[in-house]
């Protein structure tokens, strides 16, 4: 099996052992730490599509959660190593109200706040205005959405059309993640991007606000 597939069996059977062991394996071998938490990103996005269709109930899913949070507390440190003390910006992030999934969101908080970002992690089910007000309160130059279920992305759109009604729309970058997320969604609702992964999510972060 390749390192990939360890993975996806380590996060789809909730073995946080395995996920342990292969995220060790990984620095150990000099793996690429990007190609590393991509391959456990994947899996994690898998077993949130199965908890969707009804396949994984949330047992499972908290199983995998926890793998996946034990492999990210590795790959952590090594994240942090050799970077520049800069700043890049300020970053509002958590997942819009009525869902409960915090992973993908975690995931991309880590990496940001290891490539140099100040984060503000709401955490999960977080109603709009409370996306809004804190970014006001510290001065945001970035306000991350995520959202799992096609029941709650509508929240995305909703705190958009609230910061234009505040008439403060133009002070902040929205973007939005999350597995139903597509490209026509972001276009409809005025969003300003999205991204397939936790890496890909901070690349475009960066190349936002440096425009």
């Amino acid at each position: 099996m390749s390192f990939a597939e360890n993975c996806e069996e380590a996060i789809l059977n909730g073995n946080v052992e395995l996920a342990e062991k292969l995220a060790n394996k990984a620095i150990k071998e000099n793996i690429d730490i990007n190609i590393a938490i991509d391959a456990f990103s994947l899996a994690i996005r898998k077993a949130g599509d199965l908890f969707e269709e009804g396949e994984f109930f949330l047992p499972e899913l908290m199983r995998s959660a926890e793998a996946m949070k034990v492999a990210m507390a590795i790959f952590e440190p090594v994240l942090m190593e050799g970077k520049e003390d800069r700043f890049l910006g300020k970053v509002v992030i958590g997942t819009i109200e009525g869902d409960i999934h915090d992973i993908g969101k975690t995931l991309v908080a880590a990496i940001m706040s290891a490539e140099g970002f100040e984060i503000f992690d709401l955490g999960a089910d977080v109603p709009v205005d409370k996306f809004i007000d804190k970014a006001e309160e510290v001065g945001a130059d970035l306000i991350c959405i995520s959202a799992l279920l096609t029941t709650t992305m509508v929240g995305q759109k909703r705190l958009i059309d609230n910061l234009k009604q505040r008439n403060i729309r133009d002070k902040y970058k929205v973007l939005i993640g999350g597995a139903p997320v597509s490209r026509k969604w972001v276009e409809e609702i005025g969003a300003d991007g999205s991204a397939e992964n936790a890496v890909s999510a901070v690349k475009l972060a960066r190349r936002l606000l440096e425009k």
